[in-house]
């Protein structure tokens, strides 16, 4: 029985499915399972190198030494050589969402929590001057 991998890179068939960037990246997670799969993503597939995003520098070291084994899980999902090589980078920082800054204006409460009574003065002149 023939892995289903090795039969779609063997047919003609038109469209994404046959890509062999779509194939490595789908059997990405396959040949390195769920706990690797999980801190890491693969991307690109260049001249038969994927490239594949790691959490940080630590994962990519660890998985630097796995990379055979990875690359034999690879080729036996995909049926052929379609990658020969995996290139690991730190993934670039995602930023969540934030909330908006306020636009909201400074009031007298502001210089009532200033306990220096001259620079509490200070401040409610300056801000009368702005206004």
């Amino acid at each position: 029985m023939q892995r289903a991998g090795r039969l779609l890179g063997k047919l003609e068939i038109s469209g994404g499915v046959n890509d062999p960037e779509v194939r490595a990246k789908a059997a990405w997670n396959s040949a390195a399972g769920k706990k690797i799969a999980a801190h890491t993503r693969a991307t690109l597939l260049v001249r038969n190198t994927l490239i594949v995003e790691v959490e940080d520098i630590v994962w990519q070291r660890q998985l630097n030494t796995l990379r055979h084994f990875l690359l034999r899980n690879l080729g036996k999902i995909l049926g052929e050589a379609v990658v020969k090589e995996i290139d690991f980078r730190p993934m670039p920082r995602r930023l969540g969402p934030r909330p908006a800054p306020s636009s909201r204006t400074p009031s007298q409460d502001e210089a009532s929590r200033i306990e220096d009574p001259v620079l509490a003065m200070l401040y409610r002149q300056s801000r009368r001057n702005a206004i």
